[in-house]
């Protein structure tokens, strides 16, 4: 029980001059966005018309369509990806090593290491994509590169992460015994985290296929040039083949990559 003549409040003075704050300077970042964005709201009541106007014009579905314009560039699409996440596993890993202090403990080199991790994941996948049509031109290769590049920050930091949290016991009975750097990589680290890079290459190549969709809107190869063509040329009920397609591909994706790690891991 409070003593008589005292009122309990859940916050203090400086709370509760704090929680204003963060609601004050929240509504007007709202209030700001909004400004900035220049909401029509004539657009946002004509929304729904304009929806429901464009899925009757998706609906039925052009299936006649995927033999000739859409088989091709979904296959285009996988191989992207998995190209991609190959080139990403060869970069990544020597990356991943390096940023570990505990395989390699020389501070400098962690450092660089992890800028490259930290600057690769920094980039959109599409900026990389538009940087790679730059220099190869349009077409898979440019699509192959920017999934890879992209790629290498994300999986290089998980790598390197486990890495850093494998047993030392292992490692220094190896280096008691003698053996060569490559036997304690080996024998040492490599059981302790290949659970974990198995993983995560499989998580990896799952976001890949799902990225490398929409790589060909930039001109990067894939079906999503397919779409884009579509889209310009307002074959809609093309674009609703292509659309349910690219779902049907990440399902499949989904399924078979749990299927998988179930079995490896």
């Amino acid at each position: 029980m409070t003593a008589p003549g005292r009122q309990w409040n859940r916050f203090t003075p400086a709370e509760r001059f704090l929680r204003f704050s963060v609601y004050l300077l929240s509504v007007a970042a709202i209030v700001f966005s909004i400004r900035t964005v220049e909401v029509i709201p004539e657009f946002i009541v004509d929304a729904p018309y304009q929806m429901m106007d464009l899925l009757s014009r998706m609906w039925p579905m052009d299936t006649g369509h995927y033999a000739g314009g859409v088989h091709h560039a979904l296959v285009e699409t996988m191989h992207v990806a998995t190209l991609g996440t190959i080139g990403t596993v060869i970069m990544a890993v020597p990356i991943a090593m390096a940023a570990s202090n505990k395989i390699l403990p020389w501070r400098m080199l962690n450092m660089a290491a992890r800028l490259i991790l930290v600057s690769s994941r920094s980039v959109n996948t599409l900026v990389w994509a538009l940087l790679f049509v730059a220099v190869f031109g349009p077409g898979a290769v440019a699509g192959v590169m920017a999934i890879a590049f992209r790629s290498i920050g994300f999986v290089g930091k998980l790598l390197s992460e486990a890495l850093n949290e494998t047993d030392s016991g292992p490692i220094e009975a190896l280096k008691a015994a003698g053996a060569p750097w490559l036997s304690i990589f080996i024998k040492g680290y490599w059981p302790q985290v290949q659970p974990a890079f198995w993983s995560i290459i499989l998580f990896r190549w799952d976001i890949n296929v799902r990225e490398s969709a929409v790589l060909g809107l930039v001109g990067a190869g894939g079906i999503g040039m397919a779409l884009d063509t579509a889209m310009n040329l307002f074959y809609w009920n093309r674009v609703s083949l292509i659309l349910f397609t690219i779902f049907l591909v990440v399902i499949t994706m989904e399924i078979l990559v749990t299927f998988i790690r179930k079995r490896i891991i």
